[in-house]
Order: structure tokens, then sequence, then C-alpha cells
């Protein structure tokens, strides 16, 4: 992918409001702004439809929805997905668990990467939508 300098908004989808409070806290700090929030799938397209942020960081199992449809529908789907492919939000999916058992899905997907949870920060988050490896 290449570069997307200047990222900046940020729309984080995880049904666990705790997570979410976190996420959003960690990545304002370094310099993210969170335009919105979802707890489930349904929520997530209508946000970004609505809110057009740069970044999605999305949780692969949420209540309603798996995660990788939910990301299909955001970067491709009609009802959000804009003509110019620069201007699609960059979604990097996110799950409590390691990569290993997503790997196949993930490698097929519309995502632009995957962060563990545990694994979140700032600068892993803006070295995938930059399409930079990870240190």
């Amino acid at each position: 992918m290449a570069e997307r300098p200047g990222v900046r908004t940020l729309l984080i989808v995880d049904d666990h409001a705790g997570f979410r409070s976190f996420a959003r806290a960690l990545l304002e700090a370094h310099g993210y702004v969170v335009v919105g929030e979802a707890g489930d799938g349904a929520s997530a397209v209508e946000a970004a439809r609505r809110l057009s942020p740069e970044v999605v960081l999305l949780d692969i199992a949420l209540p309603d929805d798996d995660g990788f449809a939910v990301c299909e529908r955001i970067v491709t789907g009609s009802d959000c997905a804009s003509p110019d492919p620069s201007r699609r939000p960059a979604v990097v999916l996110t799950s409590s668990r390691d990569v290993a058992p997503f790997r196949r899905r993930l490698s097929e997907s519309c995502a632009v990467g995957f962060l563990a949870k545990r694994d979140l920060t700032g600068a892993a988050l803006a070295a995938l939508v930059d399409g930079r490896p990870l240190a």
C-alpha cells in the first residue's frame, strides 16, 4: 500500500467498551483523532459511512457479524466505499488472539493488516496503515 501521510482520523470498533476506551486514550496520545466508536458490525458500517475515517481499527469477533465481512462492507461495499481507492479507509483488524488462526482469511481480506490487541500502539498502527513492516 502506498504511504498515506497525515493519517489522523480513526474509528474504533469493538464490542468491549473497556478496550475502546483504552484504545482511544492510547491512540489519541499518539496523535490520532478518534472520530467515533462502534460496538457491533452494523453500527461500524453506518459510522464509517457517516464519519469517513481514514483508519478503522476493527475487532474480528463482533456480536452481530464477523469482522472480515464488516471490513469488506466498509472498504468495498456500495454504502460507504469511495469511488477513489485512495479515499477508502485503511482497515486494521484486531483480536485478543494471535494472528495464526486468521492468517489465510487475512491474506484474502481487504484489510491492510492485523494487530493483536496486546500489541496495539500508535506506532504499530501507523506502520500497518503506511504499508511499513512492524518492527
